[in-house]
């Protein structure tokens, strides 16, 4: 769990947003929102298989040029 120590001389504002980089830096939200429903096995490994795909895709491959 992240946690921040407010420094002398700093604001509240800084304070939080020192705080929300920590809990961003830590991915723990991603995590959350992963687990917010529940996803079996397979469709999870569906789930992989399609962005493997889409970033096989994405990077030009560099045979096509030799």
């Amino acid at each position: 769990m992240p946690s921040v120590v407010l420094r002398s001389g700093e604001s509240q504002q800084q304070l939080a947003r020192r705080f929300k980089k920590k809990v961003i830096s830590s991915k723990i939200l991603s995590e959350v929102r992963k687990r917010r429903w529940f996803i079996s096995r397979t469709e999870q490994r569906r789930e992989d298989k399609k962005k493997a795909t889409r970033r096989a895709h994405q990077k030009p491959s560099d045979d096509k040029y030799s």
